[in-house]
């Protein structure tokens, strides 16, 4: 049923730059942050970076709301062959309104089959505590 159902719909001009970021020539790492506008039901380009680290997207990355990120990276295979991956990432922090989560957990898949990405992650962000200890975001 979570498969069907959806809550938002993918803004066209969002749908334009995905489509333009999947087939992107540029070799460094880049990100394309989204979120749900509740008031217009869509998913919305929040922000995107070129030459992004997964460190400096995590401080990117609201502490208490969720986000929707595709993320691509530089990735060197052990025969040496280079490749450039979509990944698609839904953070939802610990302590979010539970609207919220409901709102982007049923707009998820209608963005994954947008973007067509293969790759989805949805990293749980450590607590304090866990951080504190050495803890990882992913």
């Amino acid at each position: 049923m979570s498969d069907s159902l959806v809550v938002c719909e993918v803004d066209p001009e969002l749908k334009e730059k995905l489509r333009k970021f999947r087939f992107r020539k540029e070799t460094d790492n880049a990100a394309i942050i989204m979120k749900v506008d509740k008031d217009r039901q869509m998913v919305v380009l929040e922000e995107e970076f070129q030459n992004i680290s997964p460190e400096e997207l995590k401080m990117e990355l609201p502490e208490r709301q969720p986000r929707f990120v595709v993320y691509s990276y530089k990735y060197v295979h052990e025969d040496g062959r280079v490749s450039y991956p979509l990944c698609f990432i839904f953070s939802s922090p610990v302590g979010c309104k539970p609207e919220q989560q409901m709102m982007y957990a049923g707009s998820k898949n209608r963005l994954v089959q947008t973007a067509e990405l293969t790759k989805v992650w949805a990293p749980r962000l450590p607590s304090v505590k866990e951080e504190s200890r050495g803890g990882s975001w992913v």
